[in-house]
């Protein structure tokens, strides 16, 4: 069930890439990517705080950063700035993010820490244009995107709502955002999401220990259980696509939380009931 043992601070940004057919995630608060490749664990570490990516070709990823949207080489480590946003909140940080069906790439921030009511806000960067889409959020998760590429999903763990927005033909939220799943009866929050080629919300549970299967409609299909309290992203990969990863935190937590869940922070690896969906690339032009 262990894929790495490597305790992430906080761990997030689970990602299969279908070209590589590697799995990558980000330890934020320990600026840094990680991947298995043939001589085990590779690890990238950056001078500033990183939390997303999505695939641009075999080697090239782009990524959230504090400040920007860059590319990033895997072989040459070279770094490509795309664009700069948030320069006036320095307090500011980057969290949950994913590429969506049109070929954009959404990116969210977060207040690091003291008064963080409402500092955040998801962005969607799509061939070169950058928009602020939800501003006013306070800690945001769950990005994904239904199968057909018509609806985005997202949550802010403010409010115990997973939110569901229609997108138009290139990809941007139209109409007003609609709550698809009320965690208010019980307690969870819902992080880091993915969407499986049945259409099912795939989300790590932060606080639950778990991952969540959810309908179409939002009813509760199946539940994977992970020795870490705080899971905090999942995404469904493997060779066969058929394989559940999940990141988990060890941030916020007390000494008798980690004696009771001793692996918190690791990386989880765990046979999937259904089949995942290949990641979009994210279009440049």
């Amino acid at each position: 069930m262990i894929h790495d043992a490597t305790p992430c601070t906080l761990g997030e940004g689970a990602l299969w890439h279908p070209t590589r057919r590697q799995f990558f995630w980000f330890d934020i608060l320990g600026q840094k990517l990680m991947t298995h490749d043939r001589d085990g664990l590779r690890t990238w570490r950056f001078p500033e705080m990183v939390s997303a990516a999505g695939w641009v070709s075999e080697d090239v990823m782009i990524m959230s950063g504090e400040r920007d949207i860059f590319l990033f080489d895997l072989e040459t480590e070279e770094i490509e700035v795309l664009c700069e946003f948030e320069a006036d909140k320095p307090g500011n940080r980057p969290n949950d993010g994913r590429a969506d069906r049109q070929g954009g790439f959404w990116v969210s921030t977060m207040a690091q820490g003291g008064d963080m009511a409402g500092k955040g806000a998801i962005y969607r960067w799509y061939k070169g244009e950058l928009r602020k889409l939800f501003p006013d959020i306070t800690i945001p998760n769950s990005i994904c995107f239904t199968p057909d590429g018509s609806h985005a999903y997202y949550s802010d763990n403010a409010t115990p709502y997973v939110m569901k927005v229609a997108l138009d033909a290139e990809g941007w939220p139209t109409g007003p955002s609609t709550v698809f799943i009320d965690h208010t009866a019980d307690g969870f929050a819902a992080d880091g999401s993915v969407v499986d080629a049945d259409g099912n919300f795939v989300c790590a549970e932060w606080g639950g220990a778990r991952v969540a299967v959810y309908s179409p409609a939002g009813q509760l299909l199946q539940t994977y259980p992970f020795p870490a309290l705080h899971t905090s992203c999942s995404c469904i990969g493997g060779l066969d696509m058929a394989t559940l990863y999940c990141t988990s935190a060890r941030a916020g937590m007390s000494d008798e939380g980690l004696a009771a869940y001793p692996d918190a922070g690791k990386t989880f690896a765990a046979p999937y009931a259904g089949r995942g969906l290949p990641e979009p690339r994210v279009l440049l032009k």
